[in-house]
């Protein structure tokens, strides 16, 4: 098959299929029997093969009689093709592979960082129950991830702010309690609770934003109360560090400061006769909630019983 007249591009676009007619015809020397191969016409075979030449502008292959010789541009693809056909056939079950194993992930983040601490039990053993399964903690998302998970971002949300948003599912996981973290020598230590008026004259540590923070929220500004000062401390560790240089004071869930408090490095008390608590609760888009694995996280949740403070 001569070349008439050439018209080709400096990076002429070679196709897998442009591969496989090659790879055919030269294994056949045939275009009749190529075709077949390829579930082709000879005619419509023929047009691929005149068209490629001419991208190529090269002859691929000579007549011999009814036979199909390859020129040595035509050796030369085939041997190109067989390896690139034999690579595209490795990815192929390569990708098959890794879709038999199913593997989900859940998107996860927190309404504060205090829950990164008893995350990792829950994380362990529903990893261990879900093997194709993978949990990823999106810490940018920490403090607000409602908005994260309105957004696309998440595929959980762990929160104890209320939400009335109706795209939004919740399922309630456990309560805990607020309490107020001290130094041993600090006055409230002999106290039984601490009223919302005792904040007035002491620097407040707080986790979180003040905007954002519980006891503000709920009980100082209720009651018009405003602390002496507030220090916006993210880091649990620093901040009790900080209460027992007697630096300040903290509200934090009982069962982050049980280790210190046990220890009688630090003295917990209740806020208010009543205490204050939250409930803590597990937040999907309710179009995603039955999803697999977006279920089978939330059961893993609530299966476990929340953290538990030791005893004082």
């Amino acid at each position: 098959m001569q070349m008439m007249n050439p018209v080709h591009s400096r990076n002429p676009v070679i196709e897998s299929r442009d591969l496989r007619l090659v790879d055919a015809v030269v294994r056949h020397g045939s275009l009749t029997r190529a075709a077949r191969e390829l579930h082709l016409t000879p005619s419509a075979l023929s047009h691929r093969l005149t068209e490629l030449e001419r991208r190529l502008g090269l002859a691929l292959f000579v007549r011999a009689g009814k036979r199909m010789v390859p020129t040595p541009a035509g050796e030369r693809m085939q041997i190109g093709a067989r390896e690139l056909i034999a690579g595209l056939a490795r990815v192929a079950n390569q990708v098959r592979a890794t879709g038999a194993q199913r593997r989900h992930i859940v998107r996860l983040s927190t309404e504060c960082y205090t829950c990164y601490h008893w995350l990792p039990a829950v994380l362990r053993e529903y990893t261990r129950a879900h093997s194709g399964s993978e949990v990823r903690i999106v810490a940018d998302a920490t403090r607000r991830p409602l908005p994260a998970l309105l957004a696309g971002r998440l595929d959980v949300a762990i929160v104890s702010s209320p939400t009335r948003d109706r795209r939004i599912a919740t399922t309630t996981l456990f309560e805990d309690e607020l309490v107020a973290v001290v130094a041993p020598d600090h006055p409230w230590a002999s106290k039984r609770w601490v009223e919302p008026a005792d904040f007035a004259a002491e620097r407040l540590i707080t986790t979180s934003a003040p905007s954002e923070s519980d006891l503000i929220r709920f009980v100082l500004e209720p009651a018009g109360i405003v602390p002496r000062e507030t220090l916006e401390v993210q880091l649990t560790e620093a901040t009790l560090e900080l209460i027992k240089s007697g630096f300040g004071v903290a509200v934090l869930a009982r069962w982050a400061a049980a280790p210190q408090v046990r220890a009688r490095r630090l003295v917990a008390r209740p806020v208010g006769r009543r205490g204050l608590r939250r409930v803590w609760k597990a937040a999907v888009l309710r179009h995603r909630s039955r999803a697999p694995e977006i279920s089978a996280f939330i059961t893993a949740l609530r299966k476990w019983s929340g953290p538990s403070p030791q005893p004082e």
